[in-house]
């Protein structure tokens, strides 16, 4: 067990098994399948836990990132990206919380302070946790997350 502190973006308390991601994190490649085609009867199933969309992530591709603490160093790509969390959060089919190795960029923040404030529950989001924290944790490993940005890993 390891502990990491971290500054809230969105403070919150939660618990949740890891999915790590090593590299950047494209917001609407890794949700586009799960928000554009997820309800859809055709398609059954396939996109019910919200499977990692991005194959060009390969620590996260077809992984399920739904109900996660999904740990990752940055987003990249789109301007949607806050849109994008959001829009996953208020479906019900967004990570429990996301934990950031290197400080938020204002797109992601946008998106979990959005959901914060237009959802039931909030999308828990703490940065600044470094480096260290991205190379200890792997996925499965059990996530535990206090108010004041402490992360505890089991």
């Amino acid at each position: 067990m390891k502990q990491f502190k971290g500054r809230p973006v969105v403070a919150g308390k939660c618990k949740a098994p890891a999915l790590v991601s090593h590299n950047g994190f494209n917001t609407l490649a890794s949700f586009q399948g799960a928000l554009q085609f997820g309800e859809l009867p055709i398609i059954g199933n396939k996109y019910k836990n919200t499977e990692c969309d991005d194959q060009n992530n390969k620590d996260l591709y077809r992984k399920p990132m739904q109900d996660k603490a999904l740990c990752l160093p940055q987003t990249i790509g789109s301007t949607t990206g806050g849109m994008i969390f959001f829009c996953a959060k208020s479906l019900g089919k967004c990570p429990t919380c996301l934990l950031f190795s290197e400080h938020i960029d204002s797109l992601a923040a946008a998106g979990a302070v959005l959901a914060a404030n237009w959802c039931d529950e909030p999308v828990v989001t703490i940065d600044c946790l470094g480096q260290e924290f991205l190379d200890y944790v792997k996925d499965g490993m059990m996530i535990t997350v206090d108010e004041d940005g402490t992360v505890t890993v089991e």
